[in-house]
């Protein structure tokens, strides 16, 4: 049996924080009937890239392990049904504007008087205070934030991060929460409201730049691949391309030294100790980058995994895929055709499952719309 075999969720999100938490959810066994509107949830049809079958991949990602059932909240009969289905749901997940699902009378002071137990997940930009009226992109949230200001080489602008990482943060602690919810829910059998948002999220994510801001009061600044507190821990450039290395100690330090042929640098009075190295930071790097260019990212890693010094090359998506399989972590799920990335959740005794494929448009409504009416 899965780990949340027989638990129903009433998923009315769409694009990509909440679809993540009820894929969260339906990769361990949980029954998400994913309610879409006319035309399907937007990332349907956020093109390029496409699957050889016109499939956006975007879609792709966070859907699979779930049915589709399009339903008009405008329309009468629908909006009956979506009750139907919320009276019967275990998890509630929507991440509409606040309020939007209150005038629908699918807000969670309604809802709650019908299904007590219900967890009810609502994900938003910027909470349901001040903030409700904002729109919540995740670009927009990494901008407002602060994030981008830490991001980006420090004489260049400030970047967002490649991917919608405080969408996918704002997700993890939904679903976090969901499961606490859940939980204390076997205890007490009452549901309550989880509340997850991509600007705390993105805040607390922020973990030590913002942790040095809030009890120094200095301005974390952007250091491109540079850590602010440690050293070397950055690129450097080797004869055919960048490695990354992360020297955590100063064991760690003189191992690199001795494995760069100079060693005599470990016992240089300003690179004596980490706060000494960060101080002389600029030094030691030039030091250091003239030294690896002499040979290749290849021949560095290799002797330097010897000499257990964390070191590895910058690569690209489909590298990083390899170096995971050959390490025996499955990063890929498949089925029926379609690959995503597997759920990094590992249990040992009920593992995450690929059951379904991401569902066609309104792939399952006839049997989902009669579930409901069979009452």
């Amino acid at each position: 049996m899965a780990a949340l075999d027989g638990l129903i969720v009433a998923d009315f999100s769409r694009v990509l924080a909440g679809p993540l938490v009820s894929m969260n959810l339906a990769d361990f066994g949980a029954d998400v009937i994913k309610v879409e509107p006319p035309g399907g949830d937007e990332t349907r049809s956020w093109s390029p890239p496409v699957d050889p079958e016109g499939r956006a991949t975007f879609f792709l990602a966070v859907n699979r392990n779930k049915r589709s059932v399009e339903l008009n909240l405008k329309d009468p009969e629908d909006l009956e049904l979506a009750r139907e289905l919320v009276r019967r749901a275990d998890v509630l997940v929507e991440n509409f504007r606040p309020g939007a699902m209150d005038r629908l009378g699918l807000g969670y002071e309604h809802v709650a008087e019908e299904n007590p137990g219900l967890i009810y997940c609502s994900i938003s930009g910027f909470g349901s205070k001040g903030g409700a009226g904002l729109p919540g992109y995740d670009p927009l949230v990494q901008a407002m934030s602060g994030m981008m200001s830490v991001t980006g080489p420090p004489d260049g602008d400030p970047s967002k991060v490649g991917v919608a990482l405080v969408d996918v943060i704002a997700g993890l602690n939904a679903t976090v929460g969901i499961l606490i919810a859940l939980h204390e829910r076997a205890t007490s059998g009452q549901g309550q409201k989880v509340e997850s948002n991509l600007m705390s999220s993105a805040l607390s994510g922020l973990e030590n730049q913002a942790a040095a801001w809030l009890n120094t009061g200095d301005l974390p600044v952007r250091l491109g691949n540079v850590h602010p507190s440690i050293e070397p821990f950055t690129t450097f450039d080797a004869a055919d391309g960048p490695v990354m290395i992360c020297v955590g100690n100063d064991h760690q330090f003189r191992s690199l030294c001795d494995v760069l042929g100079e060693p005599e640098l470990a016992e240089d009075p300003r690179y004596v100790d980490n706060f000494d190295r960060v101080e002389h930071r600029v030094a030691l790097e030039a030091e250091l980058n003239e030294l690896f260019a002499h040979r290749s990212v290849e021949e560095w890693v290799t002797e330097l995994h010897e000499a257990g010094v964390p070191a590895g090359p910058v690569n690209t998506i489909d590298r990083g895929f390899a170096v995971a399989e050959a390490l025996g972590l499955e990063p890929i799920a498949e089925i029926d055709g379609i690959r995503m990335p597997a759920s990094p959740i590992h249990l040992g005794r009920t593992p995450a499952e690929t059951r379904l494929p991401p569902p066609e448009e309104n792939a399952h409504s006839e049997e989902i719309r009669s579930w409901l009416r069979n009452t």
